[in-house]
């Protein structure tokens, strides 16, 4: 039932996407069956009246004159089925990989992209997309057609000889269930290189990655990672020459019995032939038969088998469309209003998985309007994790969070995000030209030069962007190129770490202030003019808002109003930088312990 479901949903999109390709496609299919069926009887004709010698001219005209034009056709239909086929291809392909993408994105947070299942699923349902449902389609046409090309000939060959017909459809059946054994094996075969194709597209990107390049060279690394790279590549390889071996041993015997059967009927036809049972004209339709019947028997056996392949493959395709949310959604959620009294964690837990650690326990904590609020810890604290649930990413295991006392799950998640500014410590470098580049950070204003010009001048960029060789529209990468982009090759350019940061920061000054505004180590990489710059910077856009700030650099955060120290995800301590430094604080002595540091170095400096 399964199988019929994919088969039909199939069909759905297929005929949703190109209705009137699907159409004329059937259409060449269905005159495809009949083709060679009249084609033998108006051979048998001709044959039969030139053999009796009793056939005039005007009498075969007719027929040679069918059979020149079936001739016509046969040659014309399989330059038209490739044309309707890639048509119906390309058409489904958009429709099915707009479908797939649209499933993955309606996706509340990012919990199903991190898990590796998932990402396995989506490969496959990306291939799938592309050539699935047609692929279901034509296959089925494919078996329609050559059903009908059986049954015109089946007639014939019963009348002569119901033994051999038999025969001949008794070796359907084993190809039949051989080639949907061997189907199932290879999407299995398929499905299990995944893991090891992923690696070795890892390794691959890796060795030819720019921000690689450096550590591979520096640290001789190439070797390792190519090394890897085969050894992924030998296992996939090696699993599809078995799979390939097993399939050429049983594709060989049956060729070889459909030959053996092709030949006793040939022998039989010739020998029924001299004893006056069979004309000539007879003859010729059994071999033509025999050869439709196994030529269309072939077709639908291949045709199982394909179909068999493409519906494992669009099994992922379906499962990623149907997937259910990762969040909950509520039918009519309400608006996220203005921050008022503030966003409160509420007795929060949280773990990655039932059979994953916790990495919150128990956090209480409140965000104020107007409060600027530093969070600080150190490597795998949970202040990551943290942002990620402000952000609703993620749902809290136990416990809330409440915005102005509305919990987030019963707000629209568009809005509340709609609310939200944020500078990312893993902050995307987007291969598109420097406008684009910062016009992401707020759609509206993608197309607006003169904003954009001002968030880039506010995060201190502006000069840098406005003297590429193409100002705002130089791309932002050597990854694509057009033909204006080969006569110029310093048309591509990159940025460095810190200015790519302060690209970053463009963004978030083009989206506004917003009532909550997520600093997540946005000057880390920065030397420390640059850092005291951009903090003021931000400082000044976030004034009036909730502003919450990562970092592991404590003199970032000294001028924060409220500093949370966590630890093994728990809030150890609270207050402000002065209060902390005046106690024995775990804050305090990490920041004497930074600050010694740059006093030792300061030190030597002077000797």
């Amino acid at each position: 039932m399964n199988r019929l479901r994919h088969l039909l949903a199939a069909i759905r999109l297929t005929t949703r996407a190109a209705p009137g390709t699907v159409l004329a496609y059937t259409a060449v299919a269905l005159v495809g069956a009949v083709v060679p069926v009249i084609s033998a009887w108006l051979m048998k004709s001709i044959l039969d009246q030139l053999g009796s010698r009793s056939g005039s001219w005007s009498a075969l005209l007719p027929s040679a004159l069918g059979l020149a034009g079936a001739g016509v056709v046969t040659g014309t239909l399989p330059h038209a089925s490739r044309y309707l086929q890639a048509s119906l291809n390309r058409s489904v392909a958009l429709l099915s990989i707009d479908r797939l993408y649209r499933s993955v994105n309606r996706q509340v947070g990012i919990g199903r992209l991190e898990e590796p299942g998932f990402r396995d699923r989506l490969r496959m349902a990306q291939q799938a997309a592309r050539t699935g449902p047609a692929q279901l389609v034509d296959d089925g046409l494919t078996i329609v057609r050559s059903v009908l090309t059986i049954g015109g000939f089946l007639g014939y060959l019963i009348v002569l000889n119901v033994w051999l017909t038999g025969i001949v459809l008794g070796m359907a059946v084993p190809a039949v269930l051989v080639h949907m054994r061997l189907s199932r094996a290879r999407a299995a075969a398929m499905l299990g290189l995944s893991p090891h194709e992923r690696r070795e597209f890892f390794y691959a990107e890796l060795l030819s990655s720019i921000a690689a390049a450096k550590e591979l060279r520096l640290f001789g690394l190439a070797d390792l990672f190519r090394t890897r790279m085969l050894g992924e590549l030998s296992v996939s390889h090696a699993t599809q020459s078995r799979q390939g071996r097993r399939e050429l041993r049983t594709h060989s015997l049956l060729a070889g019995l459909t030959a053996l059967l092709a030949a006793v009927g040939l022998v039989w036809a010739i020998h029924a032939a001299t004893q006056g049972q069979l004309s000539i004209g007879d003859v010729s339709v059994f071999v033509a038969a025999v050869a439709g019947v196994q030529g269309a028997l072939q077709l639908i056996v291949s045709s199982i088998g394909t179909s068999h392949l493409a519906m494992e493959m669009f099994r992922h395709y379906r499962e990623i469309e149907q997937a259910q949310l990762d969040l909950p959604v509520r039918a009519e959620p309400s608006v996220a209003p203005p921050l008022r009294t503030g966003i409160e964690l509420c007795d929060v837990w949280f773990r990655y998985g039932p059979d994953q650690p916790w990495i919150l326990r128990g956090i209480n904590l409140v965000i104020e309007p107007g409060q600027s609020l530093a969070i600080v810890g150190l490597n795998g604290a949970g202040k990551s994790t943290l942002i990620k649930l402000l952000c609703r990413f993620y749902d809290p295991t136990e416990g809330a969070i409440r915005w102005d006392g509305i919990d987030l799950r019963e707000l629209d998640v568009d809005s509340v995000r709609n609310r939200i500014g944020a500078v990312f410590q893993d902050y995307m470098s987007y291969e598109l030209s420097a406008a684009e580049n910062i016009g992401v950070g707020e759609l509206r204003f993608l197309h607006d030069e003169a904003r954009i010009a001002d968030g880039a001048a506010r995060a201190g960029i502006h000069e840098t962007l406005a003297a590429l060789p193409r100002g705002y529209d130089t791309l932002l990468s050597k990854m694509f190129f057009d033909d204006a982009d080969r006569r110029d090759p310093q048309t591509g350019v990159l940025l460095s770490g810190g200015q790519w940061q302060r690209v970053a920061l463009a963004r978030a000054f083009l989206r506004g202030r917003r009532d909550l505004m997520i600093l997540d180590e946005p000057s880390a990489g920065l030397d420390a003019e640059a850092e005291f710059d951009m903090h003021q910077r931000l400082r000044r856009h976030g004034a009036g808002g909730a502003t919450v700030l990562i970092s592991h650099r404590l003199g970032a955060v000294r001028a924060a109003d409220r500093i949370v120290v966590l630890a093994d995800g728990h809030i150890v301590e609270d207050g402000t930088h002065t209060e902390l430094m005046a106690s024995t604080s775990r804050y305090a002595r990490l920041f004497r312990l930074q600050a010694s540091g740059y006093e030792q170095v300061d030190r030597v400096g002077a000797e």
